[in-house]
């Protein structure tokens, strides 16, 4: 299986260094993972009408031949509709358009037939369920950019390109039994997050920080009715949260950056999650939040929210999230104002996790009285881990990661974990290795003192501290140095003065010999 997995990976990458030398980062990724979707829908529709058509004798791509062809695909499209969420016609499916683009061994023009069928697509939902969840998806597919050539035939011989090597490969879908293709498109949203720079972090969580979250939020937990994630990105936190339970019905997330709410949506549709079962908002989650999701309250909470952001405070003066602090997080630092988000938005029963810089840790003014709020009026704060420096693309900055729950086990007591020295440099980046994620795990969930890794710390010891959270006030990781031996010391010393008288009177002879001063 990892054999397999590595092979649709590296393929799916080389394809997509035949746009790189086109394009940046961002363009080509929103190219190459669109046309990824592209086939996946295909071949999902192809091998459903193929179920539906079995006891007729007849096979999809010939539906459009047969002599009542009309009522036979309005009967499909309306089971398709209710069931995959979206409808292709056999002639619209990706390996039709990857064989007219090279029929003959020619470069055939098919950048109109292409962007009718990726239209039609969002079209064949209007008036369905799913009208929301498919609508605009392709948006980011401009097939008449001039990043993708000079000329219409210069586009039209790149895209060709692209969707034949594309058609080469068994996605494999048919095989219910893995996720193959889900976890290759993870791979590559991975590896473009790694080229894009600063902009990563608008989208993508590495994948070691998505697995401590996530297994955060599981602890002790085999099933879960919903989760959410209020700055979803492409939705790899969400997902993650799904392979460290059995089963998690719903799906739950926002997204300001209309690009990358459209990837998150492809993202949940790659790992079969029925467009039923998930619900991503496009707005910005502190301002306008989704009216849907603000009714509800989640089992699960994750989220990697932009560092330090600015926001707009004076736009929900009296808003129910953040009434009860009395204050409201700065202007230029967002940080306490998704928290706040969150909390309001978890159940009585749930768990939430969230990466943010150190600075929420003891900065004072209204971060400082939203920090006291949390931990001696509501006592939500559950633990507080720091995490290696650089470890998150774009920014170097270390962080930490606050669990919080309304209903926590340890009323008496706040564990702190520093595991900022525990890990692997890649390169120019710093990784969380599997034994530094158990080892962050095993203290959470034992809740133990260790030396110089973590300390549970009485309510008492923080309100001592004004409430500071910065990690060193509690775990000491002070490694002293080992007693001078004053006397082997002054030996060396004297030796290395010896040594000196030497070297110097051999350089003075010299000196004498040449009939010059010397140098001393």
């Amino acid at each position: 299986m990892t054999e397999q997995k590595q092979k649709l990976e590296q393929q799916l990458w080389n394809i997509a260094n035949t746009l790189r030398g086109k394009m940046d980062a961002d363009d080509f990724r929103d190219y190459i993972l669109g046309f990824i979707f592209y086939k996946y829908l295909s071949r999902k529709m192809d091998l459903y009408a193929n179920e539906i058509l079995k006891p007729d004798g007849i096979i999809y791509q010939d539906a459009e031949k047969h002599p009542e062809s009309e009522a036979l695909l309005s009967a499909i499209k309306d089971e398709a509709l209710d069931k995959l969420g979206y409808f292709l016609l056999p002639s619209e499916l990706f390996s039709e358009l990857a064989r007219r683009g090279n029929a003959g061994g020619k470069n055939n023009f098919i950048l109109g037939d292409l962007a009718a069928v990726l239209n039609h697509i969002e079209q064949s939902t209007m008036g369905s369920e799913s009208e929301e969840d498919f609508g605009n998806l392709f948006e980011d597919l401009d097939l008449t950019s001039s990043k993708l050539g000079k000329s219409e035939n210069d586009k039209n011989e790149l895209i060709v390109k692209v969707l034949s090597h594309l058609e080469d490969i068994d996605f494999d879908i048919a095989n219910t039994e893995n996720d193959l293709l889900g976890d290759a498109y993870e791979y590559l949203i991975g590896k473009f997050a790694a080229g894009a720079g600063k902009s990563a972090g608008e989208f993508y969580t590495p994948q070691e920080v998505s697995s401590v979250l996530a297994k955060l939020v599981t602890t002790g937990k085999t099933k879960l009715k919903n989760v959410y994630d209020p700055t979803c990105g492409s939705g790899s936190l969400l997902l993650r949260v799904a392979k460290e339970v059995e089963e998690v019905s719903e799906f739950f997330g926002q997204e300001s950056n209309p690009t990358t709410y459209n990837l998150c949506r492809m993202n949940m549709i790659m790992h079969n999650v029925h467009y039923k079962r998930f619900d991503i908002y496009n707005e910005d989650t502190l301002v306008n939040p989704s009216p849907k999701h603000s009714e509800m309250r989640f089992d699960a909470i994750v989220a990697n929210p932009p560092f330090s952001a600015n926001w707009q405070p004076d736009k929900i003066i009296n808003d129910d999230r953040f009434s009860a602090y009395g204050k409201m997080a700065p202007k230029s630092k967002a940080d306490f104002a998704f928290v706040q988000h969150m909390v309001h938005q978890l159940d009585d029963n749930g768990t939430m996790a969230v990466v943010l810089p150190h600075g929420v840790l003891f900065r004072g003014a209204a971060e400082g009285h939203i920090r006291k709020y949390l931990i001696e009026d509501r006592n939500y704060l559950d633990a507080v881990i720091g995490l290696p420096a650089n470890i998150f693309y774009g920014t170097s900055i270390p962080t930490c990661i606050l669990v919080l729950k309304k209903k926590r086990e340890h009323t008496n007591n706040i564990l702190f974990i520093d595991s900022s020295q525990h890990f692997e440099k890649v390169k120019t980046q710093n990784m969380l290795r599997e034994v530094d994620i158990n080892k962050i795990i095993d203290t959470y969930t034992n809740r133990i003192t260790t030396d110089k890794y973590s300390y549970v710390a009485t309510l008492q010891d923080v309100a001592e501290n004004d409430y500071n959270l910065n990690i060193p006030r509690y775990v000491d990781t002070f490694e002293e140095e080992e007693p001078v031996d004053l006397a082997a010391v002054a030996k060396e010393l004297k030796a290395i003065n010896t040594d000196m008288e030497a070297t110097n009177a051999t350089i003075a002879n010299f000196c004498n010999q040449l009939d010059i001063d010397t140098p001393f």
